[in-house]
């Protein structure tokens, strides 16, 4: 059998194509981590009785959640796995936590109607992320449907934050913390929706004014930090509802969902 090569013609240069990278990206990835470290420090924190520290914890996590995704479209390092980190940090982080900060400070008071609303609020969180995650594609961009989970985790637990800086007894604030925990929790996976400020570009140049209103609004909230997050929190949580009442009274859709979805198995997850 004659296996010679004749010419160079013979020979197959082709290019073969290049196996795709299985590492991962590094700077996006260490911030969601950043994010789950203060979502465990905050559990940690509570254990301990420190629930100021608890309280800037989950405070901490929502900037660094905040960072991480902008931070992989920027340096183009989007990827599958940091979406699923993503998610994963953030249930642990504006899900568990917040759930398990109210019921050590005031909700285990309440015997079983405590522990009911932290597991209302845990489990709200986890659908809420989870329909998110199949709702990517189909929700109108602009808009969240339903209460975000860190908005959520910041009215639970700026409620602590102004109660502790207080010094407020937390067995007199019980049932509050039980309708402040149901009410975050069934607004996370309502269809109510929200503004999500994603329409908003920081690469373009804005007036003068505009960074004028962002110093003022640093000092306001150096005022009295708890006091004015939990505030702008509750006006960002009762807003959906006025979107919603608004649109209704105009006639105009309520739903956020801007196009269909061919999956007849999860069709009920996009109404």
């Amino acid at each position: 059998m004659n296996n010679r090569i004749d010419s160079p013609d013979d020979v197959d240069t082709a290019p073969r194509p290049r196996k795709p990278s299985k590492g991962i990206y590094m700077l996006p990835n260490m911030i969601t981590l950043a994010a789950l470290f203060a979502g465990f420090y905050a559990v940690v924190m509570a254990m301990n009785g420190r629930f100021d520290l608890a309280t800037v914890g989950i405070f901490s996590a929502m900037v660094l959640d905040s960072l991480d995704g902008r931070v992989a479209r920027m340096t183009n390092t989007q990827s599958a796995f940091g979406e699923q980190m993503d998610s994963l940090s953030d249930m642990v982080s504006f899900g568990a936590a917040p759930a398990l900060i109210s019921y050590v400070w005031a909700l285990k008071n309440l015997g079983r109607w405590g522990w009911i609303a932290a597991f209302v609020y845990c489990a709200c969180a986890a659908l809420r992320l989870a329909r998110f995650n199949v709702n990517t594609a189909v929700v109108d961009k602009r808009y969240f449907q339903g209460l975000p989970s860190p908005a959520a985790a910041a009215l639970v637990t700026g409620f602590i934050w102004i109660a502790t800086e207080n010094a407020i007894d937390p067995h007199s604030v019980a049932w509050w913390m039980f309708a402040v925990a149901l009410f975050a929790g069934l607004t996370m996976v309502t269809n109510v929706p929200f503004y999500s400020f994603k329409d908003m570009h920081m690469k373009k140049s804005v007036p003068f004014a505009s960074i004028v209103l962002v110093a003022l609004g640093i000092a306001v909230v150096n005022i009295d930090p708890p006091t004015v997050l939990f505030a702008l929190f509750v006006g960002y949580s009762l807003s959906g509802y006025v979107i919603y009442v608004w649109r209704k009274a105009k006639g105009e859709p309520t739903s956020m969902i801007s196009t269909s979805t061919d999956e007849p198995d999860e069709r009920g997850l996009h109404q």
